[in-house]
C-alpha cells in the first residue's frame, strides 16, 4: 500500500535571524499540504542573549560547548523565544502548529555526550524519536514544530544539533510516510563555491559525495550535514533537498541528495 507524502524542513539560523527570509519561509511552509513538520535550531540568538548576560560563547571546531548557564539560556532561547514566535506566526498563516522540545510527550530522548575526547558539555546524542507520538499530532491536524532541546529520560535537558534531530525524525517518521525531507538555508543549494551562489551543485549521490570531499569542493560546515542527509536515505528517508525557501516551491531548485541518480 502506497504511504502518504510527509514534508519534514529543517529551517536554519540564517533565515530564522533574518526577519523578512524567516517571514518569506513560514509563508511557503505553511502552504504544503499536510502531514508536515518543521525542525528550527537558533544558536545565534542564545549566543547574542548568553554575550548580553556576560555568558562566554565557547566553540571548539566550530560546535557549540553548552555550559549549564548555557543550557539555561538555549532553552528559553530555542524552546521558548523562537519555538513559541514560529507557532504564532504559522498560525496567522492558517497553519495550526504544535510547539515541542524533545521533552514534551518524550518525543526525543538523548544522552549526555562523552567528555573524551572533547568535553562539548549538556550537548546530546540522540538515543530514541518517538515517532507514533509525532504521528499521534499529525493525525489530530496538528503540525509539530520542534526545537533542538531533547532530555535524557531522568529529568536533564540536553542542547542537541537540530540538523541531526531533523535527520533522526525523518528516519522516524518513514516508518508511516513516504518522506521528503528539506534543510531549508539562506543558500540556493550545496555550491561549489561557497562565496558564489550561481555554483549550485544539482544532484549529489552517494559516490559524488564521497569525490567532494576527498576533493575537498564541500565547506567543511557542509560535511556534517551531507552526512545526516546520507544516514536519513539509508534509512528509509525518500529524498532530500537542500536550498533556499524556493526550493519547497520549485522542484527544479536546491540540490537534491539521493542514493543513487
Amino acid at each position: 500500500m502506497m504511504k502518504t507524502k510527509c514534508t519534514i524542513v529543517k529551517i536554519g539560523g540564517g533565515v530564522i535571524n533574518n526577519e523578512a527570509a524567516l517571514f518569506e519561509f513560514l509563508k511557503a511552509f505553511s502552504a504544503i499540504d499536510f502531514p508536515k513538520l518543521l525542525v528550527h535550531g537558533g544558536g545565534k540568538i542564545a549566543s547574542q542573549l548568553s554575550a548580553d548576560l556576560g555568558q562566554e560563547v565557547l566553540l571548539i571546531n566550530g560546535r557549540r560547548v553548552t555550559t549549564e548557564d548555557g543550557l539555561k539560556v538555549s532553552t528559553m532561547v530555542y524552546s521558548g523565544l523562537i519555538n513559541t514566535s514560529i507557532c504564532a506566526k504559522l498560525f496567522a498563516f492558517g497553519c495550526t502548529a504544535i510547539g515541542l522540545s524533545g521533552a514534551d510527550a518524550n518525543v526525543i530522548e538523548s544522552t549526555k555526550r562523552p567528555a573524551i575526547p572533547i568535553d562539548y558539555g549538556f550537548a546530546g546524542d540522540i538515543r530514541k524519536v518517538n515517532g507514533g507520538v509525532l504521528n499521534a499530532f499529525i493525525q489530530n491536524d496538528l503540525c509539530p514544530v520542534l526545537c533542538s532541546i531533547t532530555h535524557d529520560g531522568n529529568g536533564q535537558l540536553l542542547n542537541t544539533n537540530a540538523d541531526t534531530i531533523v535527520a533522526q525524525v525523518a528516519i522516524a517518521m518513514s516508518e508511516f510516510y513516504e518522506v521528503d525531507l528539506f534543510y531549508c538555508f539562506e543558500k540556493p543549494g550545496v555550491l561549489i563555491d561557497a562565496d558564489d551562489n550561481e555554483s549550485v551543485i544539482d544532484k549529489i549521490d552517494q559516490k559524488k559525495y564521497e569525490v567532494l570531499q576527498e576533493e575537498n569542493v564541500i565547506s567543511e560546515g557542509m560535511i556534517p550535514k551531507l552526512h545526516n542527509c546520507f544516514q536519513a536515505l539509508k534509512s528509509g528517508v525518500q529524498q532530500v533537498r537542500i536550498g533556499d525557501v524556493n526550493c519547497m516551491e520549485d522542484q527544479d531548485g536546491g540540490t537534491v541528495l539521493k542514493l543513487e541518480i
